[in-house]
């Protein structure tokens, strides 16, 4: 029984730095993952070298991304983005409405005038 209780105070202190480090450390790589998932064309990057571009192109078989930076294009490892900046925006779509105006009927009443042939001499 002294055994547990001498060996107890080291069990706490490595329940302790598991809730204390490696948890969290864990909970940040499963949202790099998301981040990285969920990269696409358009969204606004930074670098972990500190580069800022605009993803042009994400190549899922080579796991790269494709930057633009200022009409510098630039392939990195996906790996080597450290955050999205913003994430693009869908294009909103025009939708162009068509707006049948009805134009009023005008109805005008004109006078007819019969003339009577006047003989001339």
């Amino acid at each position: 029984m002294s055994g547990i209780v001498t060996f107890l105070p080291l069990i706490a202190i490595f329940g302790l730095m598991y809730f204390m480090m490696i948890k969290p450390q864990k909970k940040a790589a499963d949202e790099k993952k998301k981040m990285m998932e969920s990269l696409k064309k358009g969204d606004a990057i930074v670098t972990i070298g500190g580069l800022h571009g605009i993803v042009d192109e994400v190549v899922e078989v080579d796991r790269t991304v494709v930057i633009d930076c200022d009409g510098v294009f630039l392939t990195f490892e996906r790996g080597a983005i450290a955050r999205i900046k913003e994430t693009a925006a869908p294009t909103p779509v025009e939708v162009k409405e068509e707006v049948l105006v009805e134009e009023p009927t005008v109805v005008e009443e004109v006078e007819v005038i019969e003339e009577t042939p006047t003989e001339t001499k």
